[in-house]
């Protein structure tokens, strides 16, 4: 997926602990001026979340790395939590 084909939009949070993320609370443009801390998310064109970034002061703190297989299931998410070596979790088909 290429960052042009992708839709980015901004969030307060995240619901549930299973991956992908859940975010919730979307934030509107005029939101986004006093915010310190946001969750960004880029959705593909199935609307399925690819990358979900919690930033924090401008930095990104944490990041998720998602990979679907063909049927919209779940195949791989990659979390780096800031350590730069990602934790990857392979989801069978």
């Amino acid at each position: 997926m290429t960052a042009s084909t992708a839709t980015t939009r901004y969030f307060t949070s995240y619901s549930g602990i299973k991956l992908p993320l859940k975010l919730v609370g979307e934030l509107s443009a005029d939101d986004m001026r006093n915010r310190n801390t946001y969750y960004r998310g880029s959705f593909d064109a199935a609307e399925r979340l690819i990358v979900c970034e919690k930033i924090v002061y401008g930095e990104v703190e944490q990041r998720h790395d998602y990979r679907y297989h063909p049927d919209g299931q779940l195949a791989q998410a990659a979390i780096d939590d800031g350590s730069g070596e990602p934790n990857v979790i392979d989801y069978p088909a």
